[in-house]
């Protein structure tokens, strides 16, 4: 029908407004406008010679002593011929131009056809979107992949091996199910995957689907809930509808938390729209009709705040935790990303591992990026182990600031930084010092690295003890150089994180003389329906006994260090004068230099 009326209507259309504009075209311009009535006195007047009639319109030349000769226009009424005959009495020439008889056709009908059929076209299209759009609310907003194009293999992602095992166990299921059918296996309906962010549970999902050649769903957590009541589990009911029809697939859940929070944590009874759609959720992964051929993956770094039916076997019949990688799996991470960078042979990734402890894949992902970045910057063609030191330095610390002026704060400053590194170069529980500077990044004006040869998973009480008098060097050095009176706030922060340790081994991890006891809990987020007592019942009397041992540990750690730097004060003035010259001092060399300076000591 629209095809139709665009072959047919449109030249019409064209070629009635062609033939207007040849009407038009032979029209007289006129110079002024009169009136019906005027016209009519004006030919009393004998003051009109001639007049051109053009379908309404007449272009009257006439001449009145006032204006003298000019082509008037005057628009006719309709249905009128007085003018006519007055005209004809008078002698006077009357033209009478009409157009062709196809030109008055299109314009009585085809143009108002045209326009008629243009309304109904847009009006039906409005509202077949309005209505597409109001039927679309509540339809899911997964992705569908029929084979998942993730590009992400197994052979992609390393440094999580035990999860990458027990994920292919599901992959095996969905290529071989009837190898575990014949022996009574079931598939399992969920797996979630636990861990801190950037770990690569995501990346592992990808995998999965990469691996495994199923029809493949994606969705995140949040994408279920709106603000109109029933959108949510509407949008479950027909995600695992579309699941169910392509069994068997895979169903991904980014940041489950989002949906899947514990129940009755909101207010008015919790029947708000996220608890619904979280109902919705748990019937459809484990009601009475089942999900026979759906597996469901989720993700979540906030697996404390799931609800538990959502965490029982039947729903998620595994929890896999990504943990943060150690030494070990920090290498292969890092030998996977750096498969696309161009490394400089010397440039040791097992260097890079052993002090990037504490670095989550992506924050590696993202280091070894930073270090191209840099090595382009400096037009190298190949990534130098500069560059990658530079890249740890800025991603833990931030951008190199301006290097300060020499003066009384710089040296103050030294002195704060090399109580420090001297400081854990004298302990003998304490991690080597990596690098010693006096350049700014972000908000320190000087900064002291150390370097963790392996990942401690237990830590011992002498070495939480060598922690904290490390963390106190800065102070002591400054107290023993320049006086009580003169310390400074650069020290706020090591104040602040020793505190904190010292709390953590009296409360949590019974290092203290009060005994074995437990006596606060980890720093969990409040939120209704939830415990909110971030500590057990505990007397006033004991609280102060906590008071007195955090205390009480702090300030003998304190006076162990400042007796060390008061008796190797001229090794710390050897160190703060390289330090002033140089500005950075790497690890190697500071235990040189205080292996010098202990000997000029002695």
């Amino acid at each position: 029908m629209w095809k139709n009326v665009l072959i047919w209507g449109l030249p019409l259309l064209v070629l009635s407004l062609i033939g207007w504009q040849e009407l038009a075209n032979q029209m007289p311009v006129a110079t002024s406008r009169m009136t019906y009535g005027r016209l009519l006195e004006y030919m009393q007047m004998g003051w009109v010679k001639r007049i051109d009639v053009y379908e309404r319109t007449a272009l009257v030349e006439a001449s009145s002593p006032e204006t003298g000769w000019q082509w008037i226009r005057v628009d006719l009424p309709v249905n009128s011929s007085d003018w006519l005959e007055q005209a004809k009495s008078l002698h006077i020439d009357v033209d009478v131009h009409a157009a062709s008889n196809w030109i008055n056709w299109a314009s009585n009908w085809i143009i108002p056809l045209v326009i008629i059929v243009g309304l109904i076209w847009l009006l039906s299209r409005s509202a077949s979107s309005n209505t597409a759009g109001a039927l679309n609310f509540g339809k899911s907003k997964a992705r569908f992949q029929m084979v998942a194009k993730t590009g992400i293999m197994f052979d992609d992602v390393a440094g999580i091996e035990e999860a990458k095992e027990e994920l292919a166990e599901v992959v095996a299921f969905l290529k071989n199910p009837t190898k575990f059918l014949a022996v009574g296996a079931s598939i399992p309906k969920g797996v979630l995957l636990v861990g801190p962010p950037g770990t690569g549970k995501t990346l592992l999902a990808k995998a999965i689907a990469g691996e495994a050649s199923v029809p493949f769903f994606s969705i995140s957590g949040s994408e279920f809930v709106e603000m109109f009541v029933g959108v949510g589990a509407s949008r479950v009911r027909d995600l695992f509808k579309k699941a169910k029809q392509n069994a068997p697939c895979l169903v991904f859940i980014d940041e489950i938390d989002a949906v899947g929070r514990q129940r009755g944590a909101g207010i008015g009874g919790g029947n708000d729209e996220r608890e619904q759609t979280l109902n919705q959720l748990l019937t459809e992964m484990d009601g009475f009709e089942g999900n026979t051929g759906v597996i469901v993956i989720a993700a979540t770094n906030r697996v404390d705040v799931l609800d538990a039916a959502l965490l029982r076997p039947g729903r998620f019949d595994r929890q896999i935790v990504v943990s943060m990688p150690d030494v070990k799996s920090r290498l292969a991470i890092l030998k996977v990303h750096a498969k696309k960078k161009k490394i400089h042979p010397q440039v040791s990734l097992e260097a890079v591992a052993r002090r990037t402890a504490g670095f989550a894949g992506a924050d590696l992902a993202n280091l070894l990026n930073e270090a191209a970045i840099l090595a382009v910057r400096r037009n190298f063609k190949q990534i130098t182990w500069k560059e990658v030191d530079d890249a740890i330095d800025r991603v833990i610390a931030g951008m190199e600031g301006t290097p300060m002026m020499d003066g009384k704060i710089k040296r103050l400053i030294a002195y704060h930084e090399t109580g420090h590194a001297l400081t854990a170069t004298l302990l003998p529980n304490h991690p080597p010092v990596q690098k010693v500077t006096l350049i700014p990044r972000r908000q320190a004006k000087g900064l002291t690295w150390f370097t963790q040869e392996n990942d401690r998973d237990l830590i011992s009480k002498s070495q939480l003890m060598s922690m904290m008098m490390v963390a106190l060097g800065g102070r002591a050095a400054e107290e023993a150089v320049f006086g009580s009176a003169e310390v400074t706030t650069g020290a706020s922060n090591d104040l602040q994180q020793v505190t904190n340790l010292a709390r953590q081994m009296v409360t949590r991890f019974g290092m203290s003389s009060l005994g074995p006891l437990c006596l606060e809990t980890g720093n969990e987020e409040v939120f209704l329906g939830r415990d909110m007592r971030l500590m057990p019942e505990v007397s006033e009397e004991v609280i102060a006994q906590i008071d007195a041992q955090v205390r009480g540990m702090i300030e003998a750690c304190y006076e162990k260090v400042l007796e060390l730097m008061q008796a190797n004060r001229v090794v710390m003035d050897l160190l703060v004068e390289e330090l002033m010259e140089k500005e950075t001092l790497d690890g190697k060399e500071f235990r040189q230099l205080v292996a010098q300076a202990v000997m000029i000591r002695d």
